[in-house]
C-alpha cells in the first residue's frame, strides 16, 4: 500500500493519494459478502446460501464495491492521518479513480487542515475596567420582588374594579349573535391591565361593580391566531363575581423572618447586597474575559477553513435540537413554526460560529506560545469535585481517561484567558 501527501492550490488543504493492493480489496469484498449474503435471493439456492461467485454473476461484482470501500478505507485513512501528523478539520472529499475486483484500489482524499495562527499583541493589551455597583435602589427593587412573591389577594367589596385588580368573571362571546368556540368561561380569574385578553376588553371591565352584568364590545385583531375570528367585532356578556386586590406585606423584621433565615430586615438587606455584588463581580469577570479574547482576536491573522465553520454550525444545530427536545419539539417542527429553512438557520449561525472557531484557535495559539500546562493534581482535584457534585465514586471518575483529557484541555483554555487578562493593562 502507498500513501502520498501533498498540498493543494488551496491554503489549509492537503491531498492524500492512496493505492491499496488488490489482495486487500478482494479480501475486504469477501468480508462484505459474508455480512450481506443473507439478503440475496438467487433462484435454485436458499436465501443467503448462494456462493459469492454466483451472487456476482447474478448481480455483478459492483454490488459489493461501495460496502467494500467503507469496510476497508476508514481505518487506512485514519492511520494515514495520524502517521503524517495531519490535523484534519473537515470530512474528506473522496475521488475514486479505480475500484475493481482483482485490481488495486486507487483514490484520493482531499481534507482541510487546522490553519496556522499568527498572533498579534496578546500581552499588555489595553482593556477598560468593567465594574458594577449595587445601590440601595437595587436592593429595594429586589425586596420589592420578594414582596410581590409573598403578596396575598384580599377581597374588595366597597368599590368598583380598578386597574391592577384581579377579577373573577363569567363571560360568553358571540359574533352576530352566534356564540363561537372557546368564547365562554365561568369563574375565570382575570388581572386587569395584564393584557391577556383581546385589546379593549380589560379596559371595559374597569368600573364594574360586584354582580354587575355588562355587554363588552371588542374587535379581534387582524393578526389573531384564529382566522375565523380575525378582524371581526364581537360582543361578550360579562358578569363580575369578585374583586381582589394584591396586598403587599409590610417591610419589617417579621417579613425578613418569613421569607429568609434572617431575624432582621437589615440582615436580609445586607445578604441581598452581598449576593448581588458577587453576581456583579462574576458578570464583570466574564465580560472582561470576553473583551480580552475579542481584543486579541482582532489583532490575529488566520484563514479559517470552511470545514471548521460548518462543523461548529453542526454543533450549534445539535444544541438547538437538544433544547427543543426538552420542549417536546423537533427541528422540523421548529423550522415550520419559525417559517425558516435549515439553510436560513445555518446561515444565521455562521457569524457566531466563525467567532467561536477563531477564539478557540487563538487561545490554542496562546497556550502553545506560553507553553501553558496543567498538572495532574489539578485534574484530579477537579475530578474529585465532580464526583462529589454528581454523587459518583471518586475512583470511577479518576479512572475516566476521556474526562481527564476533557478537563485538562478545558483548564488550558482557562489558563490562556487568565494569562491574557492578568497581563492586560486595565484602565478606568
Amino acid at each position: 500500500m502507498s500513501v502520498k501527501v501533498e498540498n493543494t492550490e488551496n491554503k489549509n488543504e492537503v491531498k492524500l493519494s492512496f493505492e491499496i493492493e488488490a489482495e486487500k480489496f478482494d479480501e475486504a469484498m469477501k468480508k462484505v459478502y459474508s455480512k450481506t449474503a443473507k439478503y440475496f435471493t438467487i433462484p435454485g439456492f436458499r436465501k443467503g446460501k448462494a456462493p459469492m461467485n454466483i451472487v456476482e454473476k447474478h448481480y455483478g461484482s459492483e454490488i459489493f464495491y461501495e460496502d467494500t470501500f467503507n469496510e476497508l478505507v476508514p481505518d487506512i485513512y485514519d492511520n494515514a492521518i495520524k502517521e503524517n501528523n495531519i490535523e484534519a478539520v473537515s470530512k474528506p472529499a473522496i475521488d475514486i479513480s479505480q475500484m475493481e475486483k482483482g485490481k488495486n484500489l486507487i483514490f484520493t482524499a482531499v481534507v482541510q487542515i487546522k490553519p496556522e495562527v499568527t498572533l498579534g499583541k496578546y500581552k499588555g493589551i489595553e482593556l477598560k475596567k468593567i465594574e458594577y455597583t449595587v445601590s440601595d435602589k437595587d436592593v429595594e427593587h429586589e425586596l420589592g420582588h420578594m414582596a410581590e412573591h409573598n403578596a396575598r389577594l384580599v377581597s374588595i367589596e366597597d368599590r368598583p374594579v380598578e386597574n391592577g385588580d384581579t377579577t373573577v368573571i363569567d363571560f360568553e362571546g358571540s359574533i352576530d349573535g352566534v356564540p363561537f368556540e372557546g368564547g365562554k368561561a365561568e369563574k375565570h380569574e382575570l388581572v386587569i391591565g395584564s393584557g391577556t385578553f383581546i385589546p379593549g376588553f380589560e379596559d371595559q371591565v374597569i368600573g364594574m361593580k360586584l354582580e354587575e352584568e355588562k355587554d363588552i364590545t371588542v374587535t379581534f385583531p387582524e393578526d389573531y391566531f384564529s382566522k375565523e375570528l380575525a378582524g371581526k367585532p364581537a360582543v361578550f356578556k360579562v358578569k363580575l363575581h369578585e374583586i381582589k386586590k394584591k396586598e403587599l406585606p409590610k417591610m419589617d423584621d417579621e417579613f425578613a423572618k418569613d421569607v429568609s433565615e434572617f431575624d432582621t430586615l437589615e440582615e436580609l438587606k445586607k445578604d441581598i447586597k452581598d449576593k448581588m455584588q458577587k453576581e456583579n463581580e462574576e458578570k464583570a469577570k466574564y465580560e472582561t474575559e470576553d473583551l480580552a479574547i475579542k481584543t486579541v482576536c482582532d489583532d490575529v491573522k488566520v484563514e479559517i477553513p470552511s470545514g471548521m465553520i460548518e462543523a461548529e454550525i453542526d454543533n450549534m444545530v445539535k444544541d438547538v435540537e437538544q433544547r427543543l427536545q426538552y420542549q417536546g419539539l423537533t427541528l422540523q417542527q421548529y423550522y415550520s413554526l419559525s417559517g425558516k429553512t435549515e439553510a436560513v438557520v445555518r446561515d444565521e449561525m455562521k457569524e457566531q460560529a466563525e467567532k467561536s472557531v477563531k477564539s478557540r484557535l487563538v487561545l490554542e495559539a496562546v497556550i502553545k506560545a506560553e507553553d501553558l500546562k496543567v498538572e495532574d493534581s489539578e485534574v484530579e482535584e477537579k475530578l474529585k469535585e465532580m464526583a462529589k457534585n454528581y454523587n459518583r465514586p471518586e475512583e470511577d471518575m479518576l479512572k475516566n481517561d476521556y474526562l481527564k483529557d476533557y478537563i485538562r484541555e478545558n483548564r488550558k483554555v482557562e489558563k490562556a484567558i487568565e494569562f491574557i487578562v492578568k497581563n492586560a493593562k486595565i484602565t478606568k
